[in-house]
């Protein structure tokens, strides 16, 4: 979003693309931006492209996703910007169109193939070892753990997905819980919370692969007085398909319960 907000205030047209949009990022996006369906789609038109990729190694990672397919669709004279990752580039794709026409490749990941081509400029990748930047890295680390322990935000991660949460409602509960992203659990999960009477004043669920977050909201004063939120919780957690659960309430970091081989930990 910071990339696209700068471009546009240098006077750009911006065109982008991003499957994982979320209504928080979307939100600090500038209203203008075009979005596109595709990363073909979003290269196709552009003068300047900017590379702002987490790298994820394995099948469904980001290996080389700008690779032959992707860049075939640059203009002769693209500019490719990668200060992401120098893994996220096809560098034998990326030489061809470089030896094709007159389209530029900048980057501060030195690479083999490209490091001394004409059309590549290769620039010293010191932007996390500044103090500056350790600093401000080491900050939003800790920020990002202590907004995950005090409300089940989670940013930034690169095996779960990222869910942007509304405050807790005074005078309520908030469970988080972790599953298989398979068929029925939710439904599971819902009927667990039926049969102890609890009213869900807000649910948010995200998936990423083979794995899914939720965060639930409830009403205590609801709850069914022979089942306690202990009782509960283990019911949770041990639903088949789920793998561990938070009670996101009272002291940051504490309510944790995982299922280890059909075995109830706390």
């Amino acid at each position: 979003a910071a990339t696209a907000r700068d471009a546009a205030a240098l006077g750009m047209t911006i065109v982008g693309y991003d499957p994982g949009l979320s209504i928080e990022s979307a939100l600090k996006l500038p209203k203008e931006i075009d979005l596109k369906d595709s990363i073909s789609a979003a290269v196709a038109s552009a003068d300047y492209i900017s590379i702002n990729i987490p790298y994820i190694k394995g099948e469904g990672g980001t290996h080389g996703i700008i690779g032959k397919e992707v860049i075939s669709q640059l203009k002769p004279n693209a500019i490719l910007l990668n200060f992401a990752r120098g893994e996220l580039v096809d560098s034998d794709a990326m030489k061809d169109f470089l030896d094709a026409g007159d389209g530029r490749y900048v980057s501060d990941f030195p690479d083999d193939l490209l490091w001394d081509h004409n059309n590549a400029v290769i620039l010293p990748h010191l932007g996390a070892s500044t103090e500056e930047a350790e600093d401000a890295a080491a900050a939003m680390a800790a920020e990002t753990i202590k907004e995950y322990l005090e409300t089940g935000v989670i940013k930034n991660s690169v095996n779960f997905p990222a869910i942007s949460l509304p405050e807790r409602p005074d005078d309520t509960i908030r469970l988080s819980f972790v599953n298989s992203n398979k068929p029925g659990v939710l439904a599971a999960v819902t009927d667990i919370f039926a049969k102890a009477n609890l009213n869900i004043l807000q649910q948010i669920n995200q998936s990423r692969g083979d794995v899914a977050y939720n965060v639930l909201d409830i009403d205590p004063t609801s709850i069914d007085e022979t089942v306690g939120l202990k009782d509960l919780q283990k019911n949770l957690t041990m639903t088949d398909g789920v793998l561990s659960s938070r009670v996101v309430y009272g002291t940051p970091g504490v309510g944790y319960a995982r299922n280890i081989d059909g075995q109830y930990w706390v």
